[in-house]
């Protein structure tokens, strides 16, 4: 029993007074027990599991966090954002240019006079216009051609021409370029054009002493491809002002005052 109080009293001794090797044979590290030290350890690891769960928790839900330092890195914003896709070059039909002087001399619909009042205006510049476009739904472009006269530019015939198949019916009634006549009028001030898809033909309205430059009105007539041939689908007329051109609102040039006589 006495050995028992000695030790006791030793290791009391010994962790009050010294507090060196007798608290190490109880099992104490640098002087703090072991049962402290391990308690400290948990404390730290469950503190530094706490801070991870908030840092999660904050990227996740969208809150504050480390996106909230910056602006996105801008090839990380490129690689999320998603790829247009490519435009159909095959889409638009390419205009094929065809010799406008060409289809209509060899156009067996056209007359012989029209063919030789076509004549260039200067050197081998003719009163043409030509215009592409979709028309009639074709394999090419269909074309439009108006002939206007020379002096003033008013057109006297527009045509519209598509591109036919092959076959032995339609080499028949087409030109050497493989186009067709498919429309024509023949009138005065008549002038084609092509508006989405649809053929707007344009007529001057002359009375009997309307000068060239100044009609009394205009017809704008709609067709539209149906079928085989172009049918008319709206029809519009304008009258124009006849003070136009009239020169009512001239006024008359200040004339100079006289000069004073040598007398007066």
């Amino acid at each position: 029993m006495r050995g028992l109080d000695d030790g006791d009293g030793a290791g009391e001794v010994g962790d009050g007074r010294t507090g060196g090797d007798a608290g190490a044979g109880a099992g104490s590290r640098g002087g703090s027990p072991l049962g402290a030290g391990t308690k400290a350890a948990g404390v730290t690891a469950m503190a530094g599991l706490a801070a991870l769960g908030l840092f999660v928790a904050a990227c996740s839900t969208g809150g504050t966090g480390s996106r909230d330092e910056g602006a996105a890195r801008a090839d990380a914003t490129a690689a999320a954002a998603p790829t247009p896709p490519a435009a159909d070059s095959g889409s638009a039909k390419a205009a094929e240019r065809v010799d406008p002087i060409a289809l209509l001399k060899g156009d067996p619909k056209i007359g012989a006079r029209v063919k030789d009042d076509l004549k260039p205006c200067v050197a081998d510049a003719y009163p043409v216009d030509t215009s592409y476009g979709n028309l009639t739904n074709g394999t090419a472009p269909d074309v439009v051609v108006n002939v206007m006269t020379c002096g003033d530019a008013v057109g006297i015939g527009t045509y519209v021409y598509r591109k036919q198949p092959g076959g032995s019916a339609a080499r028949d009634s087409a030109t050497a370029d493989g186009y067709e006549n498919v429309f024509m009028a023949e009138d005065a001030a008549v002038y084609g054009t092509i508006d989405r898809g649809d053929l707007i033909v344009t007529k001057q309205v002359y009375a009997e002493d309307d000068p060239v430059a100044y009609p009394s009105g205009e017809d704008v007539i709609t067709y539209r491809w149906s079928g085989n041939r172009f049918t008319q689908h709206d029809w519009v007329h304008n009258d124009y002002s006849r003070a136009v051109g009239e020169g009512d609102g001239a006024t008359e040039q200040p004339q100079p005052a006289p000069e004073p006589s040598a007398a007066g």
